[in-house]
Order: C-alpha cells, then sequence, then structure tokens
C-alpha cells in the first residue's frame, strides 16, 4: 500500500507531494495528518528553506490518473459519518482547518503547483502558498454550494480580496477557472507550461533562494482567459448580498449566459448560497486568518447537520443521479452563532 502523502527533502527544499491519484488526490483526515505533522518537523529546522507542495504521478503512467492536484476533501466518508453521528466529520473539518492556518502562517515560503483539477480542499492548500503556479491542465473552483456547504478552507478570505463581485459569482456558481484566468485573476502568481515543471522543481530544490526568479525565468503569457470579458455583467449582477437580488438581476439581464447562470445557481442549495454570500460580508471583517478559520469552523459544524449537506453529497457522488431535493432556504443567523467555548475551532 503507498503512502498518500510523500514528504521528503532535496536539497533545501522539503517536498509534499499528494498520492492519492484514483481519488483525484482528495484529502482524507490521514493525509491532512501526515501533512501536519511534516510541516511542524520542517518549521524550525535551519535546514529547510522552501516547501513544494504537488501531486505524485500515478505508476503505471496513466494521465487520467495524473490529471488532479487535488480535488477537495473526501466528502462522501465526511457525509457518512455525520449520517451516523460520528464525530468523525467534525474531527476531519477541525484539523483541516488546523493545517490551512499552518500553512497560512509558515514561516518558510510555500510553492504549490496547481497542475490539475484544483477544488476545494486543494485551494485550501494552494492558496496560503506565497507562489501559486498554474498550467494548461489547471481547472480551479470552490464548488460547495453544490453539496450543500460553502467556500471554506479559507475560501471567505481568499475569495473577498478578489477584485469587484467575483467573490460572489464564484461562490454562488462553483464556476471552474482555468490556468489563464487564474493568474489574469492573481489566484495564480505564475502561467507555466506542465511540461517544465519537473524543471521548475529541480531549480528551485537547487537554489531555492532564487524561486521567484525562476518561476519568472519560465512563465509565459497565458491566452484564453474567457472570464475577463464577463467582468463588467458579473460586476453588475452579482452587485446585491442577497441570493433572490441576484437571481432576479440575471433573469432581467435576458441573455444566454445570464440565463445559464441563474440556471446554475439555482440548482444549488439555496441555504448554502445565502450562507456563502453572508460570509462574503463577514470574512473582511475578521481581523486574522485564525478568526477567519474560527468563523468557517462553526459555520462547517452547523452545515454538515443542515439536510442540504447529506442530500447534496448523495445526489452528486453516492446515487448521482443529479437530482438533490433541497431544504427551503433557511435564515442565516443560526449558522453564524459562535459555537460554546468547549467545541470552538483553535490552531495549533
Amino acid at each position: 500500500m503507498t503512502d498518500s502523502i510523500i514528504a521528503l527533502r532535496e536539497g533545501a527544499a522539503a517536498r509534499l507531494r499528494l498520492n492519492r491519484p484514483k481519488a483525484l488526490h482528495a484529502l482524507d483526515l490521514s493525509m491532512v495528518r501526515q501533512m501536519t505533522h511534516a510541516l511542524l518537523a520542517w518549521r524550525d529546522d535551519p535546514d529547510v528553506r522552501i516547501v513544494l507542495i504537488d501531486h505524485a504521478t500515478s505508476p503505471d503512467g496513466d494521465p487520467k490518473l495524473s490529471r488532479g492536484f487535488c480535488a477537495g476533501g473526501d466528502v462522501v466518508t465526511i457525509a457518512k459519518a455525520v449520517e451516523g453521528h460520528d464525530h468523525a466529520a467534525r474531527a476531519f473539518f477541525f484539523q483541516e482547518y488546523r493545517l490551512n492556518h499552518l500553512m497560512y502562517t509558515f514561516p518558510k515560503p510555500g510553492v504549490a503547483f496547481m497542475d490539475g483539477v484544483t477544488m476545494g480542499g486543494g485551494v485550501g492548500i494552494a492558496c496560503p502558498c506565497r507562489y501559486r503556479v498554474a498550467t494548461e491542465r489547471t481547472v480551479f473552483a470552490m464548488p460547495e454550494t453544490t453539496i450543500g456547504i460553502f467556500p471554506d478552507v479559507g475560501g471567505g478570505r481568499y475569495l473577498s480580496r478578489l477584485r469587484g463581485r467575483l467573490a460572489q459569482y464564484l461562490a454562488l456558481t462553483g464556476a471552474r477557472l482555468n490556468g489563464a484566468e487564474c493568474k489574469a485573476l492573481r489566484l495564480a502568481t505564475h502561467y507555466l507550461p506542465s511540461d517544465v515543471l519537473d524543471e521548475a522543481k529541480a531549480r528551485i530544490a537547487a537554489d531555492p533562494y532564487r524561486v521567484e526568479a525562476i518561476l519568472d525565468e519560465l512563465s509565459v503569457d497565458p491566452s484564453g482567459a474567457p472570464l475577463k470579458a464577463r467582468l463588467p455583467l458579473i460586476d453588475r449582477c452579482f452587485a446585491s448580498d442577497t441570493l433572490a437580488d441576484i437571481l432576479a438581476c440575471l433573469d432581467a439581464e435576458g441573455d444566454d449566459w445570464a440565463s445559464a447562470t441563474a440556471a446554475t445557481i439555482r440548482a444549488k442549495s439555496p441555504t448554502a448560497c445565502a450562507v456563502s454570500l453572508r460570509m462574503l460580508v463577514e470574512s473582511p471583517k475578521q481581523p486574522h486568518f485564525v478568526d477567519e478559520m474560527r468563523m468557517e469552523y462553526g459555520l462547517m459544524v452547523r452545515m454538515i447537520a443542515f439536510p442540504d449537506f447529506r442530500e447534496g453529497v448523495r445526489a452528486l457522488l453516492i446515487d448521482k443521479d443529479g437530482a438533490p431535493a433541497w431544504a427551503p432556504e433557511a435564515p442565516t443567523d443560526a449558522f453564524f452563532q459562535p459555537l460554546p467555548p468547549e467545541e470552538a475551532w483553535s490552531p495549533l
């Protein structure tokens, strides 16, 4: 049995390689703990100057099994734990958010190679890194409203810092961005062709002090970022922090893109959409990342107990009928109440 995380040293570089290819390297609790253990060991090691994070390729070289950086968290296991009243569901998010916070506050620069599917929990381990590399194979998204939750793992902080009303658009629709769009929107710091990634990693490991120069030297100007042309329309139609207003604006627009976008949102959990919009109002008010993660953990504890989470996972990933029976939109205030002190999230 292979390790789901490969932690190794190459010169002054420490490397974390996600190694669960058949699941597109989706994170489970064991992977979270392995990554945390490795990072804690490297944090105070004076010989470690930089951390590289990527995914391992499949042993047989099958490209279909190598197409994900990280497809998110293992939500099927989490949903089954919730259904069985198992504390493992809370434990996963508690430990995952500790990993996210550790990465965000890590004293040494990180380089995330977002080569392939980078969704949900994958965003949570890429965005804390100082350098975030996109390629022509990057597919970046926060699709949580599809399964009845919200863009977590620090998503409130990362999304709310984007220009205009992109945060609201990405959170509600779960829209997929390509590598060029990630670079254009500054979600990625660099864009490299996938065929030079091995060279980039080897050069950085050999000379970590030149990481930015190396990435600059290997970068190319990407083409094909169609979302840029939609930004004025996104800013106009997603200007409100109320779900009904956004849908009304899209309906009134009368263009094919707006109609398709409205239909996409209506297929999501209405409560998850409302909570996501409220989170994007609250996140900029959080003074530090630790406050963001504490708020998001309280939200997640309540969201996974709400019936839409299990129903969304059932419809998308278990029965795969694509027909979730969502609950009516619930008021958001209860989701944002702080947890009791003995249940609240805390960093390492």
